[in-house]
């Protein structure tokens, strides 16, 4: 009897520590998606294409995720849905207990795409500074929010320069820093890099790490490239296509901070292989 009363306490201590790691789990949770589908019609009339099909996901404040996959797998979609550029044919979205168009109204969401989206005929001060332009925040703040984000991205040289006048890693360097200049809560960066040669991405690499663990940001990062994935993320969310579905989600164990040698080491070879190795339908 003593052995079985034992035995009801260690089952009920367990369920209960399970249940607090849940409530835990839940607490820090940022980004909420259910049963989330996204669907388009289709263009000659025939059945609805299916983008993204049942994607669960929970991302917590402060992760580093990539959504990996190849073309045609959701990703974009997916980030553009969380985002509020697209709208879910089934399924929710929840961010910080909110809808997606809330925290996009809150400005809660910095964005940068694949092409930094410049004005030719602004500098970069001045195009780091348009979205606080067009949120009315005043001239003195605007000002030393330019200089602090230009001095983040390491461009404070370069403030009077137009983009013609920069290289391709020096003009994404500046959409990033005009997404930041809003104080966004969340990043979302869409295969920002993928234009760029290796050396220049490597770099911009680091300095994403850098910006990161400086401002403590949830980061959604799109990418087809599995490398760059593993090295940047604290997990990868692996979709697979036709239709877009998550086929895994990889915990990235690498140490903190990484730099550049760390692609040397059996260990990230390893996660590489392990995410390679999560593709279904590929």
């Amino acid at each position: 009897m003593v052995a079985l009363d034992y035995l009801l306490k260690d089952v009920v201590a367990k369920e209960n520590t399970k249940r607090e790691e849940l409530k835990r789990i839940e607490a820090e949770t940022e980004i909420k998606i259910e049963d989330l589908c996204v669907s388009f019609p289709d263009k000659d009339g025939g059945a609805p294409v299916t983008a993204l099909q049942n994607i669960n996901l929970n991302i917590r404040q402060g992760e580093f995720i990539s959504l990996l996959g190849p073309s045609g797998c959701g990703k974009t979609t997916l980030l553009r849905t969380i985002a509020d550029l697209q709208q879910p044919t089934s399924g929710s979205i929840s961010v910080r207990g909110q809808s997606p168009r809330e925290i996009r109204l809150q400005k809660k969401y910095g964005i940068v795409f694949q092409n930094p989206v410049l004005y030719d005929w602004r500098t970069v001060r001045r195009n780091v500074c348009m979205p606080m332009e067009l949120m009315g925040i005043p001239k003195k703040e605007r000002t030393a929010r330019v200089t602090k984000m230009l001095e983040l991205v390491g461009l404070m040289e370069f403030g009077k320069k137009y983009p013609h006048e920069l290289s391709g890693g020096m003009q994404q360097r500046v959409g990033i820093a005009r997404a930041l200049a809003i104080k966004p809560e969340i990043l979302l960066m869409d295969e920002p890099f993928s234009a760029l040669d290796e050396f220049t991405k490597e770099k911009l690499h680091e300095d994403l790490l850098r910006i990161w663990k400086k401002t403590n940001k949830t980061i959604l990062f799109v990418t087809h490239n599995i490398q760059e994935a593993v090295f940047l993320s604290d997990r990868v969310v692996v979709l697979s296509p036709h239709p877009g579905r998550v086929s895994a989600v990889v915990d990235i164990t690498l140490d903190r901070p990484r730099g550049l040698e760390i692609k040397n080491t059996p260990e990230f070879n390893e996660m590489v292989v392990k995410v390679r190795n999560s593709f279904e339908g590929v």
